[in-house]
């Protein structure tokens, strides 16, 4: 069973700063695509930033600039460093990341994390 564990949400005043972090564990081969997802009240699930196996990024256009995706492939951990945070960045932000379970297949398998709630005050 592969489990997704999230760190480093909070409350910030607009301008500030949050790292968040999630470390995966479990029994799995490798790591393919990492990435964080936020859902606010009554909206749909969005992309905020992925980073793939070899370190390629990708960002919604609302973070460009302020947010910065990273990896660590030897702790199995992605961090999303969000800088000039502004109060309609408040969600509950949910990592995602998938790997595969065997050598043997290259089927991917996808999980999520239990998601850390983020909240701006301006």
């Amino acid at each position: 069973q592969v489990q997704l564990v999230e760190s480093g949400g909070g409350l910030v005043q607009a301008g500030g700063s949050l790292r968040l972090s999630c470390a995966a564990s479990g029994r799995f081969f490798s790591i393919n695509g990492m990435g964080w997802y936020r859902q606010g009240p009554g909206k749909q699930r969005e992309l905020v930033a992925a980073i793939t196996s070899g370190g390629k990024t990708n960002y919604a256009d609302s973070v460009k600039g302020r947010f910065t995706i990273s990896r660590d492939n030897a702790k199995n951990t992605v961090y999303l460093q969000m800088n000039s945070l502004k109060p309609e960045d408040t969600s509950i932000y949910y990592c995602e990341t998938r790997l595969r379970e065997s050598p043997h297949s290259v089927y991917e398998y996808e999980y999520w994390g239990q998601g850390t709630q983020v909240t701006v005050s301006s």
